[in-house]
């Protein structure tokens, strides 16, 4: 009994010591971030992080100019020097919002109701039509792109919000359909057609049943999509191009470095801005995020 408790404690403390050190290592990256973007940008650009042990020396004003806008010097046609404020981040936050909340709601409540007619709606070549929306899946973002790109341009949408909602709207449904349809086909039974007796309408258990049961999985699907869309650089310089009015947080991030990667001590104090509403997102539905994932994992 003593030999088996011995063993017991000593697998404990090998599994929670390994764990640690994972902890540690994977956090290495993120702390000496956080360290860079605290320090003056003479000292970030010719030492490393870890030198800070020797000669703490810190400050905000790399957060101060992110969050301020990126001063520049330009030339003016009678050959003055003149410095000139870029716009701070309060308009690349608006921007992503304006981005992300659309880009988020539109293919959750698309896919809800395409996973539920897939999952318990009789309709001709259902199986073949859920199919391709899963063959969806291996086609590449990127071959998307260029194809996509000229279609709004023959329709004169580059440049608008509509542009990025549909595509990001397009890109995250098979996805979303796929997670949905393994939650929503797991739902009892019996409960829908106690609810289809009682002469509730197809409509009505979407809205009074299905999605108030789905809602684990709806908050999972809502983390990946906001995260996914919050840090999404290529589709909206794609589509949304380079103009500052609209410009979200990634693309007015990579501005900050400057023409020749001089500034790239900034990204550090920009990331640790832009990752607090997606912290906050997180933590606000993670008690859902585990449910979510693993219920109806091993359906279908």
């Amino acid at each position: 009994m003593g030999s088996t408790r011995r063993q017991t404690l000593i697998g404990n403390i090998l599994v929670y010591g390994a764990l640690i050190i994972i902890c540690i290592v994977w956090s290495v990256p993120t702390i000496g971030t956080l360290i860079t973007s605290l320090r003056p940008a003479d000292d970030a650009k010719t030492t490393g992080w870890w030198t800070v042990v020797n000669e703490p020396n810190f400050t905000f004003n790399a957060y101060r100019q992110v969050l301020a806008g990126k001063e520049t010097t330009i030339v003016t046609e009678e050959g003055e020097e003149q410095t000139v404020s870029g716009q701070g981040m309060t308009q690349a936050f608006l921007n992503s919002l304006t981005v992300t909340i659309p880009a988020v709601a539109i293919p959750l409540l698309v896919a809800a109701t395409a996973a539920y007619a897939f999952a318990w709606m009789e309709f001709p070549a259902r199986r073949m039509f859920f199919v391709i929306v899963i063959a969806l899946l291996v086609v590449p973002l990127q071959i998307a792109l260029v194809p996509i790109f000229r279609d709004y341009r023959a329709l004169n949408l580059n440049g608008t919000w509509l542009a990025i909602w549909l595509a990001h709207t397009g890109f995250g449904l098979p996805l979303s359909i796929y997670l949905l349809y393994n939650y929503i086909s797991t739902i009892p039974r019996d409960i829908l057609e106690s609810a289809f007796i009682d002469g509730a309408s197809q409509f009505t258990m979407f809205t009074r049943l299905i999605l108030p049961l789905s809602i684990p999985a709806l908050a999972s699907l809502t983390i990946f999509q906001f995260v996914w869309v919050w840090n999404d650089f290529l589709v909206a310089l794609t589509f949304l191009g380079t103009n500052e009015e609209v410009a979200v947080l990634t693309q007015y991030l990579q501005s900050l470095i400057g023409e020749r990667g001089s500034d790239w001590h900034l990204l550090t104090a920009g990331a640790f801005v832009t990752m607090l509403l997606p912290l906050v997102v997180f933590f606000s539905l993670q008690r859902f995020f585990v449910r979510g994932m693993m219920a109806g994992s091993v359906k279908g």
